[in-house]
């Protein structure tokens, strides 16, 4: 696999996972990025099963069972999905 100009390959996904509250990435360079499960609300609102069937591309991650795509470079500039609502904002 090679890279491009627009797609750096350190930047590309080896692993993903999600937990209790946030997601988690794996990069090719050993990075690990992290961010809060309430940023995609299909993710948050989505069962375990449907969570843990992820799949990898190059330039991010793809959840069939609830048609969502996040890319590496929107994770790793802290891009939400729009209607994303902090959970302190959204228990007032």
């Amino acid at each position: 696999m090679t890279s491009s100009p627009d797609y750096p390959e350190k930047d590309r996904p080896v692993e993903a996972w999600c937990d209790l509250h946030e997601l988690h990435v794996r990069l090719s360079d050993g990075r690990h990025v992290s961010t809060p499960l309430w940023w995609y609300p299909r993710l948050l609102n989505a069962t375990p099963a449907q969570r843990n069937n992820v799949r990898l591309m190059l330039n991010g991650v793809h959840w069939p069972d609830v048609d969502e795509d996040l890319s590496v470079d929107g994770m790793l500039n802290g891009r939400k999905a729009r209607g994303a609502v902090a959970p302190s904002v959204a228990a007032e």
